[in-house]
């Protein structure tokens, strides 16, 4: 099949793309992996380009103006805080995410990182590592059994911490002002208020995406209203935790401690002070990895490209007002099925 059609890979960090070649190649799409994806880089490239794909790197308004062709975004994964969806629309792009990707790895991954937390785990091991063989090392550790796991957000990720931390023993309260109580639970938990959840939570993970009503949202005051004994886990956005405030918590034995995959700069800087801590857990942006999971989103996201670009409608479109607009580009084979599906 020859359609001539081009699709843009702005970064990945797999090994390889060829599981995305294999689908668009089925639709006779070409594609083409930016050498450094910088915006000069990207800017260059869109002209030509029927689709882009991104996973971390910005797909800012300018690039955007620049694909004068492209008819999908698609975002590796679930968080679209790299994409100027805004702009997208306004050119008449649909941009799509793959919202089911990594739920059992990362809500696993938020477990792990609060029993190291709860266990101490990570100090016991670099104080072995230096000689050090001492059960008292550190602040007292408790039983996990009998305390409240807050939740902050409540998409599917959220949802699937329920059943897993209900095996320790947990309580679980949730905030997430958008979603019924009834809805809340029905999963085995309970709505409570943003200032309830801080107050009486004995962990708080972070399911949450990065927006501007969210960036931030814990920062000094947040710490002060929690629990002197209370550890912090966040495998959502690293914006969300104010990183300054945080460390100062932390110094001041405002919380007990953190236990962090995502920070507000990735990589961090050597010197910054939170990596020198002995009461956080640190992991490198690593909780949706997993073998499976990777060929999932690169085969979907993939497939939400040659999707558009054949005129079916995608699983998930982010900007469903693009597809009533009369600048929509994307030629979709009948709009009356895509809006009854939508």
């Amino acid at each position: 099949m020859t359609n001539n059609w081009k699709t843009l890979i702005t970064d990945y960090v797999w090994a390889s793309i060829e599981p995305e070649r294999q689908v668009l190649a089925e639709i006779g799409a070409e594609l083409i992996a930016a050498e450094t994806g910088d915006e000069a880089e990207l800017k260059t490239l869109a002209p030509t380009m029927d689709g882009i794909l991104t996973c971390w790197n910005p797909v800012s308004e300018p690039v955007i103006a620049a694909a004068k062709k492209c008819q999908v975004i698609a975002r590796y994964g679930i968080g679209l805080d790299n994409i100027d969806v805004e702009a997208a629309t306004a050119h008449g792009i649909v941009v799509t995410n793959v919202p089911a990707y990594c739920i059992d790895e990362v809500s696993d991954h938020a477990m792990g990182l609060l029993l190291a937390c709860a266990r101490k785990i990570s100090r016991f091991h670099w104080a072995v590592r230096t000689g050090v063989w001492d059960q008292n090392i550190g602040p007292e550790m408790h039983r996990i059994r009998g305390k409240v796991l807050g939740i902050v957000g409540f998409g599917r990720i959220g949802q699937a911490m329920i059943p897993k931390a209900k095996a320790f023993g947990l309580t679980i309260n949730v905030c997430s002002p958008r979603t019924d109580p009834e809805c809340i639970q029905q999963h085995g938990a309970q709505k409570v208020a943003f200032q309830e959840l801080l107050a009486t939570s004995d962990f708080i993970t972070i399911h949450a995406p990065l927006t501007p009503e969210t960036e931030h949202l814990f920062s000094t005051a947040e710490f002060r209203a929690m629990k002197p004994t209370a550890f912090l886990i966040n495998t959502a956005r690293g914006g969300i935790v104010d990183t300054a405030a945080l460390t100062a918590a932390l110094c001041n034995s405002e919380i007990a401690g953190a236990g962090l995959d995502v920070l507000e700069t990735e990589p961090p800087n050597q010197n910054e002070e939170l990596l020198k801590l002995n009461n956080v857990v640190l992991t490198p942006h690593a909780a949706f990895v997993s073998k499976d999971a990777i060929l999932e989103l690169e085969v979907t996201a993939a497939r939400c490209v040659a999707q558009v670009l054949t005129g079916e409608l995608p699983e998930s479109v982010v900007n469903p007002s693009v597809l009533k607009q009369p600048n929509l580009r994307a030629n979709f084979q009948n709009i009356n099925r895509i809006e009854r599906k939508k």
